[in-house]
């Protein structure tokens, strides 16, 4: 029972990064591959950013509680993803 457990975690977390990347293929353009660009000039290099600030940040970027410039882009790419999806995100690119 208890290595079943461990499978199925291990497989969710697997699961949880690769749609994390497929999720993040979208922001590259403009954060770059690896999230190491200041998209269009102006925004933080975000693979400088802890898991927990990208969510805090694509969450406020979603409701429009979080950016200054970039924040009327932000909230279109941000809009469609919901809770799960930006989790993955965060969990991806962000800072270990």
């Amino acid at each position: 029972m208890k290595k079943s457990l461990l499978l199925i975690t291990i497989l969710g977390v697997a699961l949880s990064a690769a749609d994390g990347q497929a999720l993040f293929n979208k922001c590259a353009a403009c954060h770059g591959a690896n999230g190491e660009k200041h998209a269009l000039g102006k925004s933080k290099v975000i693979n400088t950013m802890t898991p927990t600030e990208i969510e805090t940040a694509l969450k406020g970027y979603k409701d429009g509680t979080y950016g200054a410039s970039m924040k009327a882009l932000m909230k279109g790419q941000a809009a469609s993803l919901d809770d799960a999806q930006i989790k993955a995100i965060a969990e991806f690119i962000g800072a270990k």
